[in-house]
């Protein structure tokens, strides 16, 4: 029995026939495998840049559409949630995106197929090569049928570690927390950041594959130690 290709597993999933088949396999080009001839503009990072606008759009519609009886700050917390790298990484792996990713053998051997972090970033150049290739519609039907479980999940807007930790030290009058960004670690293509949240004298580090990651995760362990999580 033959194996099935993952790219046309994964085109045989979406709402859209590409009518420019290239620009599927321009979206799933990681940044290892780019021509350094072409200065990495065969890599997924420009259809990145749009599809990030794309479904924060899309997102915007569809929450003012559901919820219309949410003012603009409960809206903006759902649409942190839906767009962030979790979120967007756990449609991806549903969608099969790292068996069709292009990479190079040594990041194979890494594992960068199931990083959050690329992950997240192909399924964004993925909405933006829907978007070019079909329009706004091509992009919303994925959106809409992959973030429908997400979107109608608890009722109350979610609220992040960061926010959380906010809330508390104003409610006692410690003013803002404080982050520190204590180092980076790892290569430029993979790296580790680790930050500090300070509040009243009490600290802790997270790390995440990015600054916002870290803050989050420091902002959680903070709220620990504090007793408010």
């Amino acid at each position: 029995m033959s194996e099935v290709d993952p790219v046309a597993a994964l085109a045989a999933r979406l709402p859209h026939q590409f009518q420019r088949p290239e620009l599927l396999q321009h979206a799933l080009t990681h940044r290892s495998a780019a021509d350094p001839r072409r200065q990495m503009l065969d890599s997924n990072e420009r259809l990145e840049f749009v599809g990030d606008r794309v479904l924060a759009l899309v997102m915007a519609e569809w929450l003012a559409e559901r919820f219309p009886q949410e003012r603009e700050g409960d809206l903006g917390k759902r649409l942190a949630v839906l767009v962030a790298q979790d979120s967007l990484a756990r449609v991806a792996v549903a969608l099969g995106i790292g068996p069709a990713l292009r990479v190079t053998p040594n990041e194979e051997r890494s594992g960068v197929r199931n990083r959050a972090s690329v992950l997240s970033d192909a399924l964004e150049a993925l909405l933006g090569a829907l978007y070019v290739d079909g329009g706004l519609d091509a992009a919303r039907s994925l959106i809409r049928r992959e973030w429908d479980a997400l979107l109608e999940g608890p009722l109350r807007p979610p609220v992040s570690p960061k926010s959380r930790l906010q809330e508390w030290s104003l409610g006692r009058g410690l003013g803002l927390p404080e982050y520190v960004m204590m180092s980076t670690t790892g290569p430029s293509h993979n790296p580790v950041f680790i930050v500090r949240a300070v509040v009243a004298g009490r600290e802790a580090e997270g790390t995440g594959e990015n600054k916002r990651a870290a803050e989050q995760a420091a902002a959680e362990k903070l709220l620990k130690v504090l007793g408010a999580a």
